[in-house]
């Protein structure tokens, strides 16, 4: 029992580490759109309405906003795609971000 301690031990760091490997160039640059669009200003939502709590109406509201550390360095939109392409993947974009399919700036 003894000599399969070290080898389950092994299997199981085998197993959580496989999640760490390269994505599909595809994946990656799906998911990269998102870095690369927050690097072009900071990100925010606003939601207004009522609730109530039995007593009457209540106005309800909530503001989330983010700022990458990209926007803040003033790093452009297209490096951080294709770098994070690169990292994700182990592969060069397929086509740069203008021609990205669901690029907006």
């Amino acid at each position: 029992m003894r000599g399969r301690a070290p080898l389950a031990a092994a299997l199981c760091l085998g197993a959580g580490l496989s999640g760490c490997g390269p994505v599909p160039v595809d994946q990656a640059e799906r998911s990269c759109l998102a870095d690369a669009h927050a690097a072009t200003a900071p990100q925010g939502e606003i939601a207004l309405g009522l609730g109530s709590d039995g007593h009457g109406l209540r106005p309800a509201g909530r503001l989330e906003m983010s700022v990458s550390a990209d926007y803040i360095m003033g790093r452009d939109p297209s490096e951080v795609f294709d770098r994070c392409v690169r990292q994700r993947s182990g592969r060069a974009p397929t086509q740069p971000l203008p021609r990205q399919p669901g690029w907006r700036r």
